[in-house]
């Protein structure tokens, strides 16, 4: 059994490597892929910490991109999609295209994470700081969304409520997604680049939860998702994280049938963020029967 997208620490999980790690071989997984945004850094961390308790490692990023080619309604204007894409077996070298990519974006999360503190505070999250979110995440470049949602609840449960997850799903309707009053759009780079940014490094990419970044009526999915699927495949993403762990199992079952359609590998993870994403187990995400094949990580190395 694998699970090929989980976050840690170093991003927007809250789990460290060694105890992702060891939940890993705890709950039977052969492999694992940390996944976190924007970084490979936790990736030595995370190879050792497999190594100890006898898991195979798969070196992974995830990263928000934008795809033009098929544009997003928002209120009665089209714009371009932001959609989630999968790196497996990513280049480590801090000169590579690839990292200099990451880190234009690193540098692109940590302005705007500055201007969301400033925002909020000015809209009476007056006890709110950088130091607090820095305390909650870690390390500066690791804050994220989840680290803010619960900050505003620990610290402002007068305006948002108390701590939980309702709260939290709250928050982000309210505040921080797309139509929250806090929001502040990322600079976001085409998938066509950063995929040509890795192109000859060994990386393998796949789009994460297909029907999150596609699919915008449920229905659709027959007569989308092959338009979107060979899309993809054309611009150089080999795989599809049709096994996700979010996802009903006809979902699943429907989606793997696509992507094997299309020529392309049905790759799966939970999302497990610990305690940011509650309800979602590592390795049977959040419907609780996931099982990712072990041949899909033959696949994704054979793609290299």
């Amino acid at each position: 059994m694998l699970d090929l997208h989980t976050h840690s620490t170093y991003s927007d999980g809250s789990d460290t490597p060694d105890e992702l790690a060891a939940r890993a071989a705890q709950v039977g997984l052969r492999a694992i892929a940390l996944t976190d945004h924007d970084t490979t850094a936790s990736h030595e961390a995370m190879r050792a910490a497999c190594a100890r308790v006898g898991v195979e490692h798969v070196g992974g990023l995830e990263v928000s991109l934008r795809d033009n080619e098929f544009p997003k309604d928002r209120s009665g204007r089209l714009g371009a999609r932001n959609v989630h894409l999968l790196a497996y077996f990513p280049p480590l070298d801090p000169v590579h295209p690839l990292q200099r990519e990451l880190a234009a974006l690193r540098v692109d999360r940590e302005s705007r994470n500055a201007e969301l503190v400033a925002l909020l505070r000015a809209n009476g999250f007056t006890r709110l700081t950088l130091d607090y979110l820095v305390g909650l995440s870690g390390r500066l470049e690791s804050i994220g969304r989840p680290h803010v949602a619960r900050a505003m609840a620990e610290l402002h449960p007068e305006i948002v409520g108390a701590p939980s997850d309702a709260t939290t799903q709250r928050v982000f309707t309210d505040w921080l997604g797309a139509t929250g009053r806090a929001y502040i759009p990322k600079t976001s780079i085409a998938i066509e680049r950063f995929v040509e940014a890795g192109r000859g490094s060994g990386a393998v990419f796949a789009i994460a939860h297909p029907l999150d970044n596609y699919l915008d009526r449920p229905g659709d999915l027959e007569a989308t998702m092959p338009r979107v699927l060979a899309s993809l495949r054309e611009r150089g993403v080999v795989g599809v994280e049709a096994y996700y762990g979010s996802s009903p199992r006809e979902t699943r079952e429907a989606m793997v049938r696509l992507t094997r359609a299309a020529g392309m590998v049905p790759t799966g993870g939970s999302d497990y963020h610990g305690t940011y994403k509650g309800g979602v187990a590592l390795g049977r995400g959040l419907s609780g029967d996931l099982e990712v094949p072990d041949g899909v990580l033959e696949e994704l190395k054979a793609a290299r």
